[in-house]
């Protein structure tokens, strides 16, 4: 069967690191064959898309997210990272419908692709397990037409155990109410095999969903429990995504369970075996240098968040430092309900503009850095270097054209700047995945979004009733919560990851 051959003509494709070159695209089937000025020489292409002068730029990849909250964005003010715990995931709620799981899936991974993302790697929490919400998210994916790096958040250990001064400080009779972030599914050993099953029933049964394991937090994971997703993702060749020092109560309790090792997590995470190449830790926030240096030996690498660290006030990470060490940067856009929006333009504008604010003095990160980050650190970071975050032959198919008249790109002094400081999301014109328009003219040619947006109304208030018990029952432990906080801060870990303090 002959591929399809798309030609994507008259586009400025832009790279982070090359001149911006004005040209055209040539697909065949899935993959980039060629890209410039004589790339349609010779071809006989069945489609084509005049691109109008438009800004082709390489499919983002967001290398941390999660669809699980999608439907709560815009519920919480800023909290603290352990307050917004309490309500925002899933532990909190009654087990959810199959059509509510499918719906969520498919709303973020339909605003990711609107907004030019096309690989996301979904670290999601499916809780009480059942498989069948796993193959309603899978459907949710394949008919949206989205790129996926999936892997499920488990962990054997209860989430506030990480949590400093939760159990000393919150009444015996309220620690019932305690999810943190997660709640164990079984033992370790129950849970390898459950997600074991999982890797054997769904791997290479859709075309654009690769899967990793998602031990939560290596604190909520025994390190018997660690040590065995190691082995497995040898086993099953795949890579490791995990949140590390996202806000300062993780760093403090690695100041505390993990003396041996003087106080860092990531020299525990080292003498297991998990700091290697496979790794991807998220947020990062709280790194000693030491620590970022051992990282970037370990060819590990970070997923940096920095909107949704902002919301959860956990502070700025040192981003240029992990730069200048040669660590693996990537970006993502992490939960609806912490950042309220799957925009890597957002990330990108912020990975850049928080280090001004933090250091103060010039250096990078720079705006092709942010855009680095956004593609090809990502690409690595979820596994599919050389495979996304390009527009170059050999690559696959997955990038976007940028309305050139858009006001954010007039006068179009400098496209990568331009792209990183200005654009926001709205000149985003068409999305190709794998090949495919799956968005044009900045709608979906998979799904009727009229009809789905009547859906995801229908299905809205049985999860604002449970919202609102949520919220009802955590104001008794609320002013608890706020008191734990408020004595992690006053902790001194030997780092500030904050930009500013109160005056007074």
């Amino acid at each position: 069967m002959q591929k399809e051959c798309l030609l994507i003509r008259n586009a400025l494709i832009v790279d982070p690191d090359t001149p911006a070159l004005r040209g055209d695209i040539l697909v065949s089937g899935s993959e980039i064959t060629r890209v410039g000025p004589d790339a349609a020489c010779g071809a006989s292409p069945t489609r084509i898309i005049d691109a109008r002068g438009g800004i082709a730029i390489p499919g983002f990849v967001s290398a941390h997210y999660h669809s699980h909250d999608v439907l709560l964005r815009g519920s919480f003010e800023p909290l603290p990272l352990e307050g917004w715990y309490m309500v925002a995931v899933p532990p909190n709620y009654p087990k959810r419908t199959r059509e509510e799981i499918k719906a969520r899936a498919m709303l973020g991974a339909l605003e990711c692709l609107r907004g030019g993302i096309t690989t996301i790697q979904d670290m999601a929490t499916v809780y009480p397990f059942d498989e069948d919400h796993v193959a309603a998210m899978l459907e949710a994916y394949e008919e949206v037409g989205i790129r996926v790096v999936l892997a499920l958040q488990v962990a054997d250990v209860p989430g506030q155990k990480g949590v400093p001064f939760w159990e000393e400080v919150i009444p015996k009779a309220l620690h019932e109410s305690l999810t943190a972030s997660v709640k164990p599914l079984g033992t370790a050993s129950a849970i390898i095999e459950l997600v074991r099953g999982q890797l054997a029933r769904w791997r290479g049964k859709h075309e654009r969903v690769t899967w990793g394991l998602g031990p939560a937090t290596p604190e909520n994971c025994s390190t018997d429990f660690l040590e065995r997703i190691v082995d497995l993702a040898v086993e099953a060749d795949c890579r490791v995504f995990t949140h590390v020092y996202e806000s300062k109560s993780m760093a403090l309790n690695a100041r505390r369970h993990y003396k041996h090792f003087d106080g860092s997590l990531i020299r525990y995470m080292e003498s297991i075996g998990l700091l290697n190449n496979r790794l991807t830790m998220a947020h990062c926030v709280w790194l000693t240098q030491d620590e970022i240096e051992r990282i970037a030996a370990a060819g590990t690498s970070i997923s940096v968040n920095p909107v949704s660290n902002l919301k959860t006030k956990s502070g700025v990470a040192p981003i240029r430092e992990m730069i200048e060490a040669g660590v693996q940067v990537a970006l993502g856009t992490d939960n609806c309900s912490c950042s309220d929006a799957q925009n890597m333009f957002q990330s990108m504008k912020l990975f850049c503009l928080l280090t001004a604010a933090s250091h103060g003095n010039e250096g990078r990160p720079a705006a092709a850095d942010a855009l680095r980050a956004a593609t090809q650190g990502s690409a690595t970071a979820v596994g599919l270097s050389g495979q996304v975050g390009k527009i170059a032959p050999g690559f696959k198919a997955d990038f976007s054209i940028l309305d050139p008249n858009d006001p954010a790109l007039l006068p179009l002094n400098d496209p990568v700047r331009q792209i990183v400081y200005s654009e926001s999301g709205r000149a985003v014109r068409h999305v190709i995945v794998d090949g495919e328009v799956v968005i044009r003219d900045g709608a979906s040619t998979r799904i009727d979004e009229a009809a789905f947006a009547e859906e995801v109304e229908r299905l809205m208030p049985a999860l604002r009733h449970d919202l609102a018990a949520v919220l009802n029952r955590n104001r008794a432990v609320a002013p608890y919560l706020r008191k734990a906080h408020e004595l992690t801060l006053q902790e001194d870990i030997g780092l500030n990851r904050f930009i500013a303090t109160p005056l007074g």
